[in-house]
Formats: C-alpha cells, sequence, structure tokens
C-alpha cells in the first residue's frame, strides 16, 4: 500500500525486459520508501536490478506493473510531455557512462538543461557560473571534457544534473571508474548537495565504503529488496573490502571484453561501435588493474 507520508515510494515493482522470445524480469515486485532529504545506497550483484529501479524512479524506463511516486508526482501514470517534464525540473541524474557532450565545454554542458528549459540569459550565466564554484571548476570551465581528468569530468556532470534545482538526484555508479581518492572527492560533494542544498539523494554503488556513508543502505538481489539497513549495523558490507570490490569490477569488465569480442567475431555490432567500445572498456580495465596495483596486489 502507498504511503503518502513517503517522498519517493516504489510500490510492487515489476519490471520485465522481452529478448526476441526470451522474457527477463528484471524487477520482482519490489518495494521502497524514501524519505525527504535522505541520503540512500542502492547495492547488489551486476544484474540484481539496481539501475532498472533508478530508470524507472527517474521516469526513463515504464515498469511493467507497481506504481511509482516521486517527489509528490505520479510516474506510473505520467504521460510522454509530464516525463519531459519531470526529467528536466524534478530529477537530476549522473550516470557512470557520463553524458556529457564532448563538443561542449564544462560551461556549456552545465547551461546545457537550462537551455533546455528556457531559462534566460542572465539566469544561465549567474547558476553556471555558481555551480562551477561549487564542485571547484571556475579555472576550468572553458575546458571540453576530453581536456579533463575523470573526477573533473563527474564534478562537471554532478553540476549539469543540478542546474535545474532538481528535488531528487539520481546516481548510477558516480565513483565506479574512478579511483579511491577520486571517488571520495566525488561523494563529498554529493553530501555537498544532500545536506547543504537539501536534495534527496539515491546512489547505486558497488562500494561498500560508499554505502556506508548514505543514511540508509538498500540491498537488492534478483529484482527485489532483501534488507535495509543503517550503516552501522550493515556488518556484511563491513567485511567487504576495497579490494574485494576493485577485484570485482575488474572481473566484470574483462568478462563484459570478452562478450564484446564474441559479439564481433560473430559478427553481430558494427566495427565502428566495436573499436569505441572495446576502447573505452580496456581503458576502464587499466584503471582498475592501476588501483589493483596500488592496494598492493
Amino acid at each position: 500500500m502507498m504511503n503518502n507520508k513517503a517522498y519517493i515510494q516504489a510500490d510492487e515493482l515489476v519490471k520485465v525486459f522481452r529478448l526476441g522470445t526470451v522474457e527477463v524480469q528484471a524487477l520482482r515486485g519490489l518495494s521502497m520508501q524514501v524519505n525527504k532529504g535522505e541520503m540512500v545506497a542502492i547495492v547488489g550483484a551486476s544484474g540484481s536490478g539496481k539501475t532498472t529501479l533508478l530508470n524507472i524512479l527517474g521516469g526513463i524506463t515504464r515498469a511493467t506493473a507497481g506504481n511509482t511516486i516521486v517527489a509528490g508526482y505520479d510516474v506510473t501514470n505520467a504521460n510522454p510531455t509530464q516525463l519531459v517534464a519531470l526529467r528536466r525540473e524534478v530529477v537530476g541524474h549522473i550516470f557512470q557512462e557520463l553524458n556529457l557532450l564532448s563538443t561542449l565545454t564544462a560551461y556549456e554542458n552545465v547551461e546545457l538543461p537550462m537551455l533546455a528549459a528556457k531559462k534566460d540569459g542572465g539566469t544561465r550565466k549567474r547558476r553556471t557560473e555558481e555551480l562551477l564554484e561549487i564542485v571547484g571548476l571556475a579555472d576550468r570551465m572553458h575546458h571540453k571534457p576530453d581536456e579533463l581528468s575523470g573526477g573533473e569530468r563527474q564534478r562537471v556532470a554532478i553540476a549539469a544534473a543540478i542546474a535545474n534545482d532538481p528535488m531528487v538526484l539520481l546516481c548510477d555508479e558516480p565513483t565506479g571508474d574512478l579511483d579511491t581518492e577520486t571517488g571520495a572527492i566525488i561523494v563529498e560533494y554529493l553530501h555537498k548537495v544532500n545536506k547543504e542544498f537539501g536534495k534527496t539523494v539515491i546512489m547505486v554503488t558497488h562500494d561498500p565504503s560508499i554505502a556506508r556513508q548514505c543514511d540508509r543502505i538498500y540491498r537488492i538481489r534478483d529484482g527485489q529488496i532483501i534488507s535495509v539497513q543503517s550503516p552501522t549495523a550493515d556488518q556484511e558490507m563491513g567485511a567487504a573490502s576495497r579490494v574485494d570490490v576493485v577485484r570485482e569490477r575488474l572481473q566484470e569488465i574483462k568478462e563484459e571484453i570478452a562478450r564484446l569480442d564474441e559479439e564481433a567475431k560473430k559478427g553481430g555490432i558494427d566495427l565502428g561501435a566495436f573499436a569505441a567500445r572495446r576502447v573505452k572498456l580496456t581503458d576502464r580495465q587499466k584503471l582498475f588493474e592501476e588501483e589493483m596495483h596500488r592496494l598492493g596486489l
């Protein structure tokens, strides 16, 4: 039953994807509640439904069944125009695969959501400069993404995500491709957005040390929430180390490269798309191998 006091509520969510003749059930009657101003983590193995849940809450994907309320907005029954408004004004998104445009500067990437929302030029200029100052990139505002480090690009993404002052920030592995030190900086900025600006933050993460910095931790398995814990009560996550997380991510990347290579051998992927994806995965693999080396392994 929907609880009207919850700021964000998912009730008995089901999501079925059809891959040819095969049906894959990503969510299996998942329910959760998040209070206004909370910063919560969603943790679980790859394929457990974390990103699907985030995309439903953010109006990117429609649930097959169930109900969703976000900041008082009925996402379930929203029409396409209302979903566009939800994504533009109510919910900000930060993805692991950064949604920055490579041809635009940091300034222009942050300004872009306000252009789409038809904000006037003076407002856009003040807000963009203010946000880049907040994330410590005032001196890098005229640089394009490929001229910035991974951490700097992620900070631009945070600024862009909150440009239209959304009430909710949804973050999908915001530190997934970053080293420990840089990841800690990104989480620090997310805390600032949460505590100083009062934004409700939902963050999907593999990293237990990051999850333990949130107010509550939702653990998801096979498309269902299996536990909700406070960071201090989360003994299972406490036993997991940064080494385990890095090792797991490295293995996942290697498996994804192998799948990509196999698909290319079968001729099931465009060569240009294959090359771009292969380079990105190889770069990511190198980053995590360097992190393993830094951790003494």
